[in-house]
């Protein structure tokens, strides 16, 4: 079983690149679960045409531990097994120890073993990499974590505070950095900023996904380009960086 994280800043597309790659897999014949760690529940949207799921923590809110794991876990027409953590009452709770409530929760209940997947994905926000936002970094969760940047500073900002959480955590057995992803925005010396970061790093881009309005396009039909438009430039860029991932 394959184990990945996909962090970044919020924003810059690490939930829709996320689902492309969960699209990208399942079309492979791989069994993937995606696993949405943002308090806005919002991860595996584009698998239900826009349409949110009932998250662990809201079903933990509202029937204690009398819940069963068919209840937080729905199957996409694409074959994903989609699943949303969720995050606190507004004004109430931390949304960190909330991903860690649910984690364990799902843990508990026996995900892995009924559902079975070759797949998992953790679509992680990256703002903030404290407690329950590094939970996917920890032992028996991610085994490999890939960040998505764009040029943008803030962007870049979140990408290395990322890359040196997972650095303090080395020799823990944790999970490891395994690329960056560009998102491209097209600002000014775009290519050349993420090159120096991989470099700082130590690491490297995997992937470089042009901006398009094909995405966007995709996003307002509520499906993921590679379903919805398998043969344009960025669902064959993105099934490439999908199969890479899986080769590792």
């Amino acid at each position: 079983m394959r184990r990945i994280a996909i962090y970044g800043k919020g924003g810059i597309g690490k939930s829709t690149i996320c689902s492309n790659l969960a699209s990208a897999m399942a079309a492979d014949g791989f069994k993937v679960m995606q696993i949405g760690c943002d308090p806005k529940a919002d991860s595996t949207a584009l698998h239900r045409k826009g349409v949110k799921l009932p998250t662990v923590l809201d079903t933990m809110r509202a029937k204690g531990s009398d819940w069963s794991l068919d209840e937080v876990v729905h199957v996409s027409d694409d074959g994903v097994f989609c699943i949303e953590a969720g995050g606190p009452v507004p004004g109430l709770g931390c949304a960190g120890r909330g991903i860690i409530t649910a984690l364990e929760k799902l843990e508990e209940k026996g995900l892995y073993e009924k559902y079975e997947p070759d797949v998992i994905l953790y679509d992680v926000l990256g703002d903030v990499v404290c407690g329950g936002f590094s939970m996917p970094m920890r032992s028996g969760y991610a085994d490999t974590v890939y960040v998505v940047t764009s040029g943008e500073n803030m962007s870049i900002y979140a990408a290395a505070n990322i890359a040196m959480a997972i650095s303090n955590f080395r020799g823990r057995g944790y999970a490891k950095l395994g690329g960056l992803i560009l998102n491209r925005r097209d600002v000014r010396n775009e290519e050349e900023k993420v090159r120096e970061l991989a470099a700082d790093l130590e690491t490297e881009i995997i992937s470089d996904i042009p901006r398009s309005s094909d995405i966007q396009d995709a996003e307002d039909a509520g499906e993921t380009i590679v379903r919805l438009m398998p043969e344009c430039e960025v669902s064959e860029i993105i099934r490439k960086t999908a199969r890479r991932i899986l080769s590792e």
